[in-house]
């Protein structure tokens, strides 16, 4: 029955197939996209905006000889740095003297909000080509995608003409209000002038600083959790047992991660404090950010992505364990 109503859903949703002639050339720009964050070294300044909040980052990028370093600044509010060097992620956090390290990231960041792989995009949402825009004082060809069923939102991308680096991105939903965007103002393409620039900004080793590990393994099996309502198109990408510093025992989250190769959903399960907490599921969004709580059997569950929120409500009403 569920599955029978996302056909329809998708069936109603889906473009005239006299307008789906632009796909391969809109795939085209978007594979330019996945091949060229992670050859291309830049450094920038993008602004991230969720309705009435924004936020403002800087940028710098070296790629080469198979390797990557990148560090993003946050200029607004509680300065923080991330700096991610191939497979390590360092999180530092000034005001509290702290670094927070994880040897592998889960997350896509701008502008590397695309997989290397696009295979399957073109059953879920109608992609072409819609105009041209300047952006950050590049050329850019816009790519939308409308999504062809209501799990999905809207997504349109800036690519940059010469260099294929992704721009500027925007997320809309069902009624095509903007819930948000991210993009450039400056951009520089090239190798950072100084080597420095790559390197935290926040005084770590001059003052006492507090580093903590986060430990990640691969789950071998789901143990008792069950996930009975699947979503089209999202298919399993990881499963983690993460182990977070902190506190006066580390806390241990289980993580598992579904994608359709754009859009992700995150799955959060850890012991409750709350020994008596509501089972009823609690929604909310903050942008285009979808969250869902629930408790069940002394577990607290929460479902997130960047999805409507009835898909993160259908998808943690569908978690259950397995009877012993």
């Amino acid at each position: 029955m569920r599955r029978t109503l996302a056909c329809a859903v998708a069936l109603c949703l889906a473009p005239p197939l006299a307008a789906q002639t632009s796909q391969p050339e809109a795939m085209q720009w978007l594979q330019r996209v996945a091949v060229a964050t992670q050859k291309l070294s830049f450094s920038g300044t993008f602004v991230y905006q969720n309705g009435r909040q924004s936020e403002t980052s800087r940028i710098v990028r070296w790629a080469g000889n198979g390797r990557q370093i990148e560090k993003i600044e946050v200029l607004d509010g509680s300065p923080r740095e991330v700096i991610r060097q191939d497979d390590e992620v360092r999180c530092y956090l000034p005001e509290n003297r702290l670094v927070i390290v994880e040897q592998r990231s889960t997350r896509r960041n701008f502008p590397a909000l695309l997989p290397a792989s696009l295979a399957g995009l073109r059953e879920y949402y109608h992609i072409r080509l819609e105009g041209a825009a300047r952006i950050a004082g590049q050329e850019s060809q816009i790519v939308r995608l409308d999504p062809r069923d209501a799990w999905r939102y809207g997504h349109r991308f800036w690519v940059a003409r010469e260099a294929g680096l992704l721009l500027r991105a925007d997320i809309w939903n069902a009624a095509g209000e903007p819930l948000e965007t991210i993009a450039f103002t400056e951009l520089r393409l090239g190798e950072p002038a100084s080597p420095e620039l790559l390197r935290p900004s926040s005084g770590e080793g001059k003052e006492a600083w507090q580093v903590r590990q986060a430990k990640l393994r691969e789950l071998r099996d789901d143990g008792p959790w069950l996930f009975g309502a699947e979503l089209p198109g999202f298919r399993r990408q990881a499963a983690l047992r993460r182990i977070l510093p902190g506190g006066a025992e580390p806390a241990e989250v289980l993580h598992w991660i579904f994608s359709d190769g754009l859009a992700a959903i995150s799955v959060f399960i850890s012991p409750a404090a709350e020994a008596n907490a509501s089972s009823e599921t609690e929604v909310r969004t903050m942008g285009a950010i979808s969250v869902a709580k629930r408790h069940l059997a002394g577990h607290r569950i929460v479902v997130m992505g960047d999805v409507p929120p009835a898909a993160v409500q259908y998808f943690a009403a569908g978690i259950g364990m397995r009877e012993k």
